[in-house]
């Protein structure tokens, strides 16, 4: 029998009109989704909007309400686009305001050069707690369950680990494995039917690869229970003919 998880689940906002408009390459979601996968927390729903105060207000509101935890990636920055903070407060039915520690590392920061942009970067959403640790000093922004996150993607990596502190050690972390194969996608799907069928804890999944000598479908198997997630493997892998699997090729 399967254990009986309760499930954390997570939303993700990427807010920016560049990533709208193909300008920039969006790079932050697969680095929530990993660290998310490692604290056992379950991203279910990931939404993508322009610099729009009422449009990010709105999703903000629903995606709080519906999971657990919601992290924003972009619109914190000192410019005319970056409205995340006003946004957020809307969502909370709360005014934005200086926060004066904040305001403090800035000029701290920054010097003589300090401009109103600069300080800009100092308003926060009224009652949010500014969140750090002992190795990102600079504050993450937190009102109840949701984080802002800045879309820059370093700054982002550098700040998740704050961010998803409260997470850790919650639930089972989800553990993967993969197999490669050179059959297609068409002759699996017996194969998938029937460990889907015996595994329903374990999450099966089938990705083709087009052009590659080394094969032609990885298949994954997910799940909490690593004894679980194994057993269903070992199924599917039994059920292949000669010369299959391909070695594990280190693609993730």
């Amino acid at each position: 029998m399967y254990a009986s998880w309760v499930t954390r689940t997570a939303a993700a906002l990427l807010i920016g009109n560049e990533l709208l408009s193909g300008k920039v390459a969006e790079a932050n979601l697969i680095v929530l989704a990993r660290r998310l996968r490692t604290l056992g927390v379950d991203l279910r729903r990931v939404v993508m909007v322009q610099d729009d105060v009422e449009v990010i207000a709105g999703e903000v509101r629903s995606l709080a309400a519906s999971h657990d935890w919601l992290f924003t990636s972009g619109g914190v920055g000192p410019t005319h686009d970056d409205v995340t903070v006003i946004a957020v407060a809307r969502a909370f039915g709360v005014e934005v305001v200086r926060s004066s520690e904040l305001e403090a590392m800035i000029r701290a920061h920054y010097g003589e050069r300090t401009t109103e942009g600069h300080l800009w970067m100092a308003d926060m959403p009224k009652g949010a707690s500014l969140e750090v640790s002992d190795e990102v000093r600079w504050p993450t922004i937190r009102i109840e369950n949701v984080w802002l996150l800045p879309g820059i993607p370093e700054v982002f990596r550098m700040k998740l680990p704050v961010a998803t502190r409260p997470l850790e050690g919650g639930d089972a972390p989800f553990v993967s494995r993969a197999v490669y194969t050179k059959m297609d996608e068409g002759d699996l799907r017996r194969l998938l039917d029937r460990v889907v069928a015996a595994f329903p804890g374990v999450d099966v999944g089938s990705y083709p690869k087009w052009m590659d000598p080394r094969y032609k479908t990885k298949i994954t198997f997910d799940g909490r229970d690593a004894a679980k997630v194994d057993a269903a493997r070992d199924v599917f892998l039994s059920d292949l003919p000669p010369g299959e699997p391909q070695p594990d090729l280190g693609e993730g």
